[in-house]
């Protein structure tokens, strides 16, 4: 799922360049990785920079462009985070609502989850299991085009709230967490979380680049493909290239570079245009006794950050609240040493003073 971002990566990681460009990360990266395909993007001072290089596929010639789309991974939770504020700003939701009362009519819910809000469950302080059991998993597998996301997610979330929950309070990172969220907001609208981020996140910030499930098509490759495997393999979208469709909340989102950077930058900004000021500090300021706020890493430095993989791709974003400066930064391998820590470089290099 995602390996995330701590805060000693930031502290103990060296800067690369003083100054950092993008077509040179790009570079270094493709020679120090194994990663067929990356792309880098830096938003700061009003300009963007933006490079990609390598390969869609390492059996394929196409290559990445600046324009590629890239799996996002958990970056994917700080946007359903964003949509929860949208829809409680106009009253479609509370975060007041509790999981018993939104959900209880559809599932059983355990008691230690009844009066669960969206709050704990968006910093992984619900005492949910990090996703639902791996055979239970199995009958929702497919791709988002062939499954019924109501059914799907009342499915996946009747497995992890009937079990009783463990360590509420604390911080436990949970992808099913971020389901159940997204089943509540399903039950409360009557839409599915796919139509909802379209609706109220994609489309308000013009992010339209940004869709669902591995990118591309399966009989040409037009787009950057995910990666597995000690002799790398190219998995073609299809069921294989993703986690299950019903896990969408938590980390199924894809989207270009440049999108990418419009939405870290309402982030970076507080546009109060698109959120109000309240809504952003909720977003932004985790529990007092922790770090992790809704979807972001707060980092020492004061930076918001997150990474994302599904094992076949790897994400990183972060941002220095209150200016334009962000970036984003994603392979088509995960990669978990080497391409993490080119990422963290990355990150502290394009946002550092």
């Amino acid at each position: 799922m995602s390996r995330l971002i701590h805060s000693l990566v930031f502290v103990m990681a060296p800067p690369v360049w003083a100054d950092i460009a993008p077509t040179a990360w790009v570079a270094d990266t493709l020679k120090h990785t194994r990663a067929p395909g990356v792309a880098m993007g830096i938003i700061g001072g009003g300009e963007i920079r933006i490079a990609a290089g390598g390969l869609r596929a390492i059996d394929d010639a196409a290559a990445v462009t600046e324009n590629d789309l890239w799996h996002a991974g958990s970056i994917t939770k700080s946007m359903t985070a964003t949509l929860i504020a949208r829809l409680a700003e106009v009253g479609a939701v509370s975060w007041d609502d509790t999981v018993d009362q939104i959900l209880g009519k559809a599932v059983k819910v355990d008691p230690a989850f009844a009066d669960v809000s969206y709050g704990e469950l968006l910093t992984h302080r619900a005492g949910l299991p990090a996703n639902m059991p791996m055979l239970a998993s199995r009958g929702l597998s497919g791709v988002l085009a062939d499954r019924d996301m109501m059914a799907d997610r009342v499915a996946y979330v009747q497995a992890v709230l009937s079990e009783p929950g463990k360590a509420r309070g604390t911080f436990k990172y949970s992808n099913a967490g971020y389901v159940v969220a997204g089943a509540m907001l399903q039950q409360s609208t009557g839409q599915t979380w796919e139509a909802l981020m379209q609706a109220h996140v994609f489309d308000p910030l013009g992010l339209h680049s940004a869709g669902f499930g591995p990118p591309g098509t399966i009989n040409s490759v037009d787009q950057p493909r995910g990666h597995r495997g000690l002799i790398l393999q190219a998995i073609p979208p299809g069921p294989s290239a993703d986690n299950i469709p019903a896990l969408g909340p938590a980390g199924t989102v894809h989207i270009g570079v440049a999108d990418m950077l419009t939405y870290l930058r309402a982030h970076a900004l507080q546009d109060t245009g698109f959120l109000s000021a309240d809504s952003w500090a909720r977003l932004h300021t985790p529990p007092a006794d922790g770090d992790y706020a809704m979807g972001w890493v707060v980092t020492p430095q004061g930076w918001l950050a997150h990474d994302g993989s599904n094992t076949m791709w790897y994400a990183t974003v972060g941002f220095v609240p209150d200016t334009d400066r962000a970036v984003f930064m994603a392979a088509n391998f995960a990669g978990w040493g080497t391409v993490a820590r080119a990422m963290a470089q990355g990150v502290i290099a394009a946002l550092e003073d």
